[in-house]
């Protein structure tokens, strides 16, 4: 059984809950680590452009080469953990991601603040604050993620559930789409895929009302995913659409 101290829980005002598995100050170090490598290779690359340029001023190449590693060393991170959407190279390897705290939208100001405290949490010697933070704190932020209001998560490898009990339909009319349904895997994360499944394993748990609520705001989540044609859509009640969706992402 996994320690409490390890999960998060987002919980939706229908009263959904889905557990995020926060990462490991271990397994954050490995993605540090990495992504050291990845920035030594891109100042390797850059320094032997620096070093043609030394043939015209060895000075002007010197201060090139200072100038450009301090841009890659703060710039590195925040570049991709905002076009890859928390995610670093050795984020990215390991299967972690930096998220808000809420599960909302993560924002660039929240990205660019955890790595510029970054330089704290690195002092006195490597990480040695943010590691102590990481392992005192309840959700495993370091400082930086304290005042970015984020946390950093692990994507666990997702293993097929006994969909034949919560999908006794044998028929998902999606399936005679495959360009769709290709589609919807892709513009899908693991995450959106659990929550979409635990919807389904616990209807019978929420109050018929909100029961309606629900399925109606997950499935307007979903068309966004993947536009299948509208003579397939027509007709399927909120729930049915959300089953096919949950075939299409486990069963496919």
């Amino acid at each position: 059984m996994r320690n409490l101290q390890q999960c998060m829980l987002i919980r939706t005002p229908e009263g959904v809950a889905f557990p995020l598995l926060l990462a490991s100050p271990m397994s954050r170090f490995l993605a540090v680590f990495i992504d050291i490598i990845c920035v030594q290779f891109i100042l390797s690359v850059m320094q032997t452009i620096v070093l043609l340029i030394g043939i015209i001023s060895l000075d002007l190449a010197n201060a090139l080469y200072v100038i450009a590693t301090f841009v890659v060393q703060f710039s590195y991170p925040i570049v991709f953990e905002w076009f890859w959407k928390g995610q670093t190279v050795g984020k990215r390897l390991l299967k972690l991601q930096v998220m808000d705290t809420q599960g909302l939208k993560l924002q660039f100001s929240q990205v660019a603040v955890r790595n510029i405290l970054r330089i704290i949490d690195m002092a006195p010697v490597f990480y040695m604050v943010g590691g102590l933070s990481a392992l005192l704190t309840p959700k495993r932020q370091r400082l930086g993620d304290i005042a970015g209001n984020t946390i950093v998560i692990r994507h666990p490898k997702i293993t097929e559930p006994d969909l034949d009990q919560v999908l006794p339909d044998k028929y998902n009319s999606f399936r005679q789409h495959q360009q769709f349904c290709a589609q919807l895997k892709r513009n899908s994360t693991p995450r959106e895929a659990g929550v979409a499944l635990q919807s389904i394993m616990r209807r019978e748990d929420l109050d018929p009302e909100e029961r309606l609520k629900l399925f109606a705001k997950i499935r307007n989540h979903f068309e966004k995913k993947a536009k299948f044609p509208q003579e397939v859509t027509d007709g399927l009640s909120d729930e049915k659409y959300i089953r096919n969706v949950v075939d299409v992402l486990f069963r496919i």
